[in-house]
């Protein structure tokens, strides 16, 4: 009898000594576990807008001023059954935001405010809140971003490299579908930034008149000689009479000459290197476009967030253009003697991308 009692006590002091072990010497997975759930960088400023996966993880972890009031989106076309990447694993708290919010035919220019608006209230988007976006296509990613801060929205962020590179810096994804908190009230009337959008007769109208003004078309090489339009659903190919070339790359969805090969985008320095052999610099006022205004948004916002002033978005792009059949084109290198100068309803209408 006196042998168990003595056992019991043994029993309860080993296992006792046991968990102060266990708690004093956590494994290594579990220290990097706190680590990670801990992670402390950097402040940035407010019109920062291309972030590192260390700086979300601070903000969710509570470590930065942002920390109080943010949402995390993930950025693709549709619902978040639609998403390559949403439901397969997303950043711990990402919500889905549908592009289609920000946008609407029949000339896939920003919708009407009170569509955005709408859309940026079912997702709990106020003025206020930070928006931290990220997404499998850069320029789509991009597009919501500046319809964000056209809107209103103050404080807009990208992750830097997307959940690729979340990934490979060593954090977490989460498959758990998660529902928004709708707001009521976005604080402003939408667009607080009107001036950052462009209109195609504003366009037409500086073209023919500003000597400073440059419209800059983002579009790889081969739509910008008009040898192709560069979409399946576009006949005709060709640029506005008087754009200049800003380079894009070859593939839409990477958008290799504005972006690192681990996908992170490149900085205004780098942007001003890309255009030395461009016929415009950064002291003329520039307006950006594409097809339909994606591409275009990644130059705007590395300049918003350089801080340089006059920078806009012809949201209507090629698209918009060659639906009038009276507007002036130009098909080839204007920079050349082999270019042609036409009108809309002169080009053939043979050249969809195939």
């Amino acid at each position: 009898m006196k042998f168990k009692k003595i056992s019991a006590i043994f029993l309860v002091v080993f296992m006792m000594a046991s968990m102060v072990v266990g708690c004093s010497k956590p494994s290594d997975d579990a220290k990097t576990e706190e680590k990670k759930s801990d992670v402390k960088a950097e402040q940035v400023e407010k019109k920062k807008v291309f972030v590192t996966p260390e700086w979300v993880q601070s903000v969710i972890d509570g470590n930065q001023p942002e920390s109080e009031n943010y949402t995390i989106l993930e950025a693709s076309w549709g619902a978040y059954k639609d998403s390559p990447t949403y439901t397969k694993g997303h950043i711990p708290g990402a919500l889905h935001v549908d592009i289609a919010s920000v946008e609407s035919e029949p000339n896939w220019n920003i919708s009407e405010p009170k569509v955005v608006e709408k859309g940026m209230l079912d997702l709990g988007v106020t003025k206020d809140k930070t928006v931290i976006l990220y997404g499998d296509d850069v320029s789509g990613t991009a597009r919501v971003a500046y319809a964000y801060l056209w809107a209103g929205v103050e404080n807009v962020k990208i992750l830097d490299g997307g959940l690729e590179k979340w990934e490979k810096d060593g954090y977490s994804t989460d498959t758990k579908v998660e529902k928004a908190t709708v707001a009521k009230d976005f604080g402003t009337t939408v667009p607080a930034h009107p001036e950052y959008w462009l209109s195609i007769e504003d366009a037409q109208d500086k073209l023919k008149n500003d000597s400073n003004f440059r419209l800059v078309s983002i579009r790889s090489e081969a739509e910008f000689k008009g040898e192709t339009s560069g979409y399946d659903y576009i006949d005709r190919a060709g640029e506005p009479k008087g754009a200049v070339w800003g380079h894009a790359g070859s593939d839409p969805y990477h958008m290799e000459d504005y972006t690192h090969k681990d996908g992170t985008y490149i900085t205004a320095a780098e942007m001003e290197e890309l255009w030395k052999d461009c016929d415009f610099t950064k002291d003329n006022e520039l307006s950006f476009y594409c097809g339909t205004g994606w591409r275009a948004t990644i130059p705007w916002l590395i300049a918003y967030e350089a801080g340089w002033e006059g920078m806009t978005l012809y949201d209507g792009g090629w698209y918009q253009w060659q639906m009038n059949k009276d507007l002036p084109v130009q098909v080839g290198d204007p920079k050349s003697d082999n270019v042609e100068y036409t009108t809309v309803g002169e080009l053939p209408t043979d050249k969809a991308a195939k």
